[in-house]
């Protein structure tokens, strides 16, 4: 019982037979206690265990069947007092107490889950070193590569003291602790494998607990009754879309592998220790590796797709800076770098569709103006355009003017002629202002042109927000200007007008004054009218102020309509009526465009007496503002008509009746059950004929505008300016026109450039005409691909340079106009005339002398006269988020490391080529027999062939062969006299720093000096001795063929070989020489046996396969490592001559040796007492297993004394002096 601190037994349960337990929830922790109690004493696979299982799910199942009944009396009790409330409350705090202790004894269990494991068959506890975190003085590294050190002595501090929220809290801090011990300590090194099985054995522990009771399991029964269902829901154990994103750019450059089955991000996984690299933390700044970013991805610290990707950038960026132009891992990083913005490209798909298409927002803005000026109407539902269809298309005043009306600028509308806001407005506003000029200031027509005019002013500020949207010269017109023109025009109209009404009452009453004496002659009769209000005829009353239907002059027309206004009898018995004419639309002059209210009618000026026998019927006029409200009662729909305009038959215009005069009728009105529509119809005269006709005008007018399309810009002169400091005879501008282009300082345009992709662009600052040549001078912006950069370098789309290049140009060498924006600029707005892909992005200044990219405030602003027309800017509602794409140097460089590579693996591949054809001929033969007790002590890993290396492994042979192919280029040999010079000039310099520089003067090389260096390393011989003679049992020789007797060997290298200075080619025996087996030829060097390589560069002989073949087959070289060659730490972090180096800035006077060897040679077993942290980091996977030795550290130390034997062993068989 000293393992339990708190036992408890069934026994206990007194307190349940003397009523101790106040609630249900006391005694389920106690059960709990004594289950989990049994647990952990008894063995998972015993039936003790198994029957503690049973009990807890039973004690569950039951706890829920008590929990419904309980749902189920609450439901049906409806009583409502205090002492249920005091129930309730009570209910509601053990409840929490309950959740509060279960979720605490559910961390308890996971802990001691971790706390408890152990190693099967061994017994050690794998939470040893997970105990208390590393000390900073053993380990100070440690505490800079992990960032967020976490160990199990905190987390059970904080389980006690309740500081974990909840079990997810918890969780992810084991988690965070195991992720440390991964990232610090190497791959398949103790901890490392200790952490991952812990991880599992916490995953599985969590499993066999079951989901955490989420809040409503506990809450209030009557809250339970409310749901649909008594299951709690489970937490989502799906990723949000933007982490699946995330995710899957992640794995996309994680799993990434080439041709070869080389994953390329094995790497980039973790940073270089401090230790190893001390200069990388100098030179890097901010250094990030996959694992950080994997660990932010997590812990949901990316927002979105492009921080992770910048993340990611850096770290390329950073392998490129510290890393050699042609290194492997330079390639690697460029490679992966094109891969995770293929991935992101793939995921995001078009990245300039979120940008705005402006040229079809001004269209769409122009459109809506229009229809809405077209579309306004009074209160009455009429439209006030449709007075203004009548206006001429040309202004008497002004006939060389174009012409221009409503509907040649709504073709123009419709066809998208319109790239400015002030144009259009300008032809809107010449268009009405006509209408102005050519009307009254009392008629309908210049009433309507002024409202529209300042309605289009409304609207234009309300589609514009005042600036806010478009920027536009157009909004400089304001309605208080228009009042100021319309009272100006009134004051110069009104005397004119009112000079013509007097002469026109003056001609009336002449007209009066004739008609009385033409009609005083006509007898007496005229003096003996009887006037009455009304009369009778056929059975019917006609009344003053009825309407009526008169006999029409002609047979073929409609009858009139005529308004009462008196009535009498003459002295010979004939009834009289006189009034005022209505009349229908077909009897005015009108165009046909113009639309008419359904049974519409006009108060005309004609007054005329006639017979009342020539009354047809009644009928009824109305007042627009009453007609679709009111109805006469007694008269059918067809007799009710309705008006809202005067007509004059003299002037033959239309116009609105503000005041209805007409006399009182004797008609009773009342309301409509529905009020009617207003509905307006196009005028009889709109036939298929006149339609047809019309369509011809227009295509002729079209054809017309068709030709004129270009002149559709604004009109634009040519500024002159002063300059006090300009050349003599050279005219300065602001504004020019040069060849049909308008050009003001400040523009850009594309320059012609020879020798380049792209043109280049430069603003105009300055520019002149000189004897009738025009020219330009301004600073010139520069494309990315124009500067020096590393390859891994992001640039916005469309970015662009400001170059320390000033150059004065002819105009002859302008392409075209384009625009460059500040950064602001470029995600907030467009000027409206420049095309989408003529805008570019200019946030800094490139300067050449430094080879520097250097941000600024913003581009010059420059302040012109009032005569330039600005261009108009459309502001975008929502700023755009701008894309980078990679360097243009990228694909390029790329290609060029592949085709290096390509180059320098040739010799390999024919090697391999040539290998297989020879095994078509001959079976290849196993190795023979290592003649030391190595085999049958130890349980070595079999050997593994570089083509397939699991990716487990760390370090491949494939990574160390490329290493050694890359040493064979001209850069090697140009490093290595270059480094010298400039290690002489700066000796301060870090090894970082002089890479750097050596990198950059091999950029600067000449192509030609670069090609020499190439072609002296094509003949460099290795430095090693000739071999005089095969060595039988200890080098395997690569791809050679067994001699046969008789057969005479080949004097000439397969194709694509290199060929060695001194060495046999394969399969040819050195002339003169005779084999021996286990004794060298006499003069040959004891190097030749040692390192037993023949082959292409970089290939040396692989690991026997112990115990396969008789050591008299002939064998076959394979490309692979020596067996036993302790590795460096991280070996794939070495570059192609870092290595070299090293080895060589290592040496010095005092030493002929870097290592200590003779302190290696003298360490013994029983002298050497090892932590547990240094028996963790020992290379306990170079063996399979310990075999009969006790611990893996006693087998390696066998291991290590059969390699001192048998090195012995081969100095004294062969007389190896000098080893």
């Amino acid at each position: 019982m000293k393992m339990l601190e708190n036992s408890f037994a069934m026994c206990n349960l007194t307190k349940l037979k003397n009523h101790e337990y106040e609630t249900l929830d006391q005694l389920e922790a106690d059960l709990n206690l004594m289950f989990e109690n049994a647990k952990r004493y008894n063995v998972p696979n015993s039936a003790i265990y198994k029957r503690v299982l049973k009990m807890q799910q039973v004690m569950q199942a039951k706890k829920k069947e008590l929990a419904r009944r309980d749902d189920i009396e609450d439901g049906d009790s409806m009583i409502s007092s205090a002492t249920s409330d005091t129930g309730s409350s009570k209910r509601k705090r053990y409840a929490l107490l309950y959740k509060k202790n279960i979720r605490k004894q559910r961390m308890k269990i996971l802990y001691n889950a971790v706390l408890e494991a152990r190693e099967p068959g061994t017994g050690r506890r794998l939470c040893d070193l997970f105990m208390v975190k590393p000390s900073k003085k053993d380990y100070p590294d440690y505490y800079k590569i992990i960032l967020e050190p976490m160990d199990l002595k905190m987390i059970e501090h904080n389980i006690r003291n309740d500081k974990y929220v909840g079990e997810e809290a918890m969780i992810e801090d084991m988690k965070l602790m195991f992720r440390n011990a991964r990232h610090y300590n190497e791959e398949g090194s103790q901890v490392y494998n200790d952490a991952h099985m812990l991880e599992k054995i916490l995953k599985e522990k969590r499993k066999e607990l079951g989901p955490l009771a989420e809040d409503d399991d506990v809450a209030s029964p009557k809250l339970k009754l409310s749901r649909k269902s008594g299951i709690s829901p489970k937490k989502s154990k799906y990723m949000t879309p933007m982490q699946q994103k995330l995710n899957e750019v992640y794995e996309a450059v994680k799993n990434y592998t080439d041709k070869r089955g080389r994953r390329l991000s094995a790497i980039f996984l973790r940073l270089p220790s401090r230790s190893e690299l001390p200069d990388y933390y100098v030179t890097i700044k901010k250094p990030v590796d996959m694992e950080k970013i994997r660990s932010h991805m997590m812990a949901n610290k990316y927002q979105d797709i492009d921080s992770m990707v910048e993340d990611f950038v850096m770290m390329f960026n950073n392998a490129c800076t510290y890393n050699e132009p042609e290194s492997l891992i330079y390639k690697d990083a460029l490679v992966l770098h094109k891969v995770l913005l293929e991935t992101r490209r793939e995921i995001e798909g078009d990245e300039d569709s979120h940008v705005p298409n402006v040229t079809l927002l001004i269209q769409e803005l122009i459109h809506n103006l229009f229809v809405s000026v077209m579309s306004h109407q009074d209160d009455e539902g009429r439209c006030y355009s449709d007075s203004l269809a009548e206006i001429p298309a040309v202004d008497p005043n002004f006939p060389n003017k174009p012409p221009l009306t409503f509907d040649i600028i709504r073709k123009n509308v419709e066809n998208n002629r319109y790239r400015r806001l002030d144009l259009f407005q300008e032809n809107m506003f010449e268009v009405l202002e006509r209408a102005r000029r050519m009307n009254r200031t009392d008629s309908e027509i210049y009433e309507d042109a002024v409202e529209l005019q300042q309605f289009f002013i409304k609207i234009r500020d309300e589609l514009c927000k005042n600036g806010e949207i478009l920027l536009s010269p157009a909004l400089s017109y304001t309605t208080k200007h228009l009042h100021n023109d319309v009272e100006k025009e009134k004051k110069e109209k009104l005397p004119k007008e009112i000079e013509e009404d007097k002469l026109k009452r003056e001609e009336e009453k002449r007209e009066a004054e004739k008609s009385e004496d033409s009609s005083g002659s006509a007898g007496l009769s005229s003096l003996h009218r009887t006037y009455s209000q009304d009369c009778s005829f056929k059975n019917s009353m006609y009344h003053v102020g009825d309407y009526v239907y008169v006999e029409p002059a002609e047979a073929n027309l409609q009858p009139h309509i005529v308004c009462i206004e008196r009535l009498w009898e003459d002295s010979a018995g004939e009834k009289w009526l006189y009034g005022c004419w209505f009349y229908r639309p077909n009897e005015t002059f009108h165009l046909a465009t113009r639309k008419f209210l359904e049974k519409e009618v006009f108060k005309s000026d004609y007054y005329n007496k006639v017979p009342v026998s020539k009354i047809l019927g009644k009928c009824v006029v109305m007042f627009v503002k009453e007609y679709f409200k009111l109805c006469p009662e007694n008269f059918r729909d067809e007799d009710v008509y309705v008006c809202e305009s005067r007509y004059s038959a003299k002037t033959k215009s239309f116009k609105k009746i503000k005041l209805w005069t007409m006399p009182v009728s004797s008609v009773r009105f009342v309301p409509r059950d529905v009020p009617l529509p207003v509905v307006r119809v196009a005028s009889v005269f709109a036939n298929t004929d006149k339609v047809d006709e019309e369509k011809h005008t227009e295509a002729l007018e079209d054809s017309k505008v068709g030709e004129s399309i270009l002149h559709l810009e604004k009109d634009k002169e040519d500024v002159p300016v002063e300059m006090s400091n300009g050349e003599p005879g050279c005219h300065y501008f602001e504004q020019l026109c040069y060849n049909d282009m308008w050009l003001k300082v400040g523009d850009c345009v594309f320059i012609k450039s020879h020798g380049l992709v792209r043109p280049r662009v430069g603003r105009i600052e300055k520019m002149w005409v000189r004897d009738g040549a025009a020219y330009f001078f301004g600073p010139i912006f520069i494309h990315p691909e124009e500067t020096e950069h590393e390859p891994t370098k992001m640039f916005y789309k469309k970015e662009v340079f400001l170059s320390n290049l000033e150059e004065t140009c002819p105009m002859t060498c302008i392409l075209g106009k384009c625009v460059v924006l500040s950064f602001k600029d470029f995600l907030s707005c467009r000027p409206t005339e420049i095309s989408e892909n003529d805008v570019f992005l200019c946030e800094s200044r490139y300067n050449e002398s430094d080879k520097q990219m250097k941000k600024f405030k913003g581009l010059k602003r420059f302040s012109l006269s009032a005569k330039v027309v600005d261009d108009e800017i459309y502001y975008f509602r929502k700023p755009i988020v701008p894309q980078k794409e990679p360097s243009p140097l990228l694909e390029k460089k790329i290609q060029q490391l592949e085709a290096k590579f390509a180059e320098l693996e040739g010799g390999d591949e024919d090697m391999e080529e040539m290998g297989e054809e020879e095994g078509d001929m001959t079976e290849t033969p196993s190795m023979p027999q290592l003649q030391t007790p190595l085999a049958s002590e130890l349980d070595i890993m079999p050997y593994t062939p570089p083509q397939s290396t699991p990716k487990s492994v760390k370090g491949s042979t494939k990574k160390e062969g490329s290493k050694r192919k890359i040493n064979m280029s001209g850069y090697i040999l140009f490093s290595s006299e270059m480094r010298a010079v400039i290690k002489a000039q700066h000796p301060d310099y870090s090894f970082g720093e002089l890479s750097r520089l050596v990198g950059t003067e091999w950029r600067n090389l000449e192509a030609t000096k670069k090609a020499e260096y190439e072609g002296m390393i094509s003949g460099y011989p290795p430095v090693l001795p000739p071999l005089q003679g095969p060595v039988d049992g200890i080098v395997s020789m690569g791809s050679m063929q067994p001699l046969h007797p008789g057969v005479p060997p080949p004097h000439q290298l397969p194709p694509g070989m290199p060929g060695i200075p001194g060495i046999p080619p394969p399969g040819v025996i050195g002339q003169n020489v005779s084999p021996m087996v286990g004794t060298p030829a006499p003069g040959a060097s004891p190097f030749g046996q040692q390192i037993g390589i023949l082959g292409p560069p970089g290939q040396q002989a692989p690991p026997p396969y112990p115990g396969q073949s008789p050591a008299s087959q002939p064998v076959m070289q394979q490309p692979t490592t020596p067996m036993f060659v302790s590795p460096p730490p991280k070996t794939q972090r070495l570059l192609h001559s870092e290595a070299y180096l090293k080895y060589i800035e290592g040496l010095s006077a005092e030493s002929n040796s870097i290592s200590k060897w003779d302190q290696t040679l003298a360490a013994r077993r029983r002298d050497v007492h090892l932590s547990k942290e240094q028996e963790s980091r020992l290379p306990s996977h170079w063996l399979k297993s310990k075999g009969a030795h006790t611990t893996m550290a006693d087998a390696l130390w066998r291991l290590r004394d059969l390699m001192l034997r048998d090195t012995l062993n081969i100095r004294q068989a062969y007389n190896i002096e000098n080893v």
